[in-house]
């Protein structure tokens, strides 16, 4: 159940599985306490494992580890993990043959998304945060200010504000 403001009772998850029950691992970690909580996170946004168990969203220099199943997103006034009170937070690790509807924000509807439509795989990555980019957001493979390493592979896009993804499998590239 997501718990929002009365303003906010429209909104939706924007990370909703549509193959996971075997293909994806929601795995049990902790929100960095070392995290500042100047950005929102939303579901579907990049994650990646600062210690032990703890996550944080993507930067420059880590590779991520799976994908938010949770809203901590002060700014926008919800706080699923700081209403808990535990740090305990919900990771998405695809599995190859995984697949996601994912709705904006938590993907980057200002860039080219293409689907070439003859077999080609367009990889999926994620903003760093650098030179004001949106950190955790989702964005093409290549994208400025994007991590080198591929999270996913595009599947569809479905809309101007929802996308498909799935895994990455052994024979991408």
């Amino acid at each position: 159940m997501l718990r929002t403001p009365l303003a906010l009772s429209y909104l939706k998850r924007t990370l909703r599985p549509l193959y996971a029950n075997t293909q994806a691992t929601p795995q049990s970690m902790f929100l960095d306490p070392a995290w500042d909580r100047s950005v929102d996170i939303y579901p579907g946004m990049a994650l990646m494992k600062t210690s032990g168990q703890n996550v944080t969203l993507l930067n420059a220099v880590g590779i991520t580890f799976g994908l938010s199943a949770f809203f901590e997103a002060p700014v926008l006034g919800i706080t699923e993990i700081t209403n808990q009170g535990v740090n305990a937070v919900a990771v998405w690790v695809l599995g190859p043959d995984s697949e996601f509807e994912v709705l904006a924000p938590a993907f980057d509807t200002a860039a080219t998304w293409t689907d070439p439509g003859d077999g080609t795989i367009v990889l999926v990555s994620a903003y760093t945060g650098a030179a004001g980019s949106k950190r955790g957001v989702l964005c093409p493979a290549g994208a400025t200010n994007a991590a080198t390493v591929p999270i996913a592979r595009l599947i569809a896009i479905s809309s101007a504000t929802k996308i498909v993804i799935a895994g990455l499998t052994g024979r991408v590239g």
